[in-house]
C-alpha cells in the first residue's frame, strides 16, 4: 500500500515546525530530509526514522517496522507526530549522526 497523499501533507505540516524538511517521492512512498540529509521515509502511511543512536536513545520505546518488502533496516516508527518538541530533538540529535548528502556529478 503506498503513502497517502493527505498522510504525507499532515506529516510534512507537523515537520515544518521542526525546520528545514523535505520530502521526495519514491515509488509511491516518499523519502523525508531534514537540512539536506535523509532522515526517514513515509511508507504505508507511518513516519519511519532511520535507527541512529540517538533515535534509538530519545525513542526506546518506539515500536520497529521494516520499509518495504526485502528491507534489511528495522526503522523506528513515530507514533506522535504532533509531539513537535520530540522531533525537534530527535531531528537535531540524529543530524549529526548521518552522512553528507553525497554530491552530485
Amino acid at each position: 500500500m503506498a503513502t497517502s497523499k493527505d498522510f504525507h501533507d499532515y506529516v510534512m505540516e507537523q515537520l515544518s515546525h521542526v525546520g528545514e524538511v523535505s520530502s521526495r517521492k519514491m515509488m509511491g512512498e516518499y523519502c523525508v530530509y531534514y537540512r539536506g540529509k535523509m532522515v526517514a521515509e513515509l511508507c504505508d502511511n507511518q513516519l519511519l526514522l532511520k535507527p541512529t543512536p540517538a533515535v534509538l536513545r530519545l525513542l526506546p520505546d518506539a515500536p520497529r517496522a521494516y520499509p518495504y518488502e526485502g528491507s534489511r533496516t528495522l526503522m523506528a516508527v513515530v507514533d506522535d507526530m504532533e509531539n513537535t518538541e520530540l522531533l525537534r530533538s530527535v531531528l537535531a540529535a540524529m543530524y549529526d549522526e548521518l552522512p553528507a548528502p553525497k554530491k552530485k556529478a
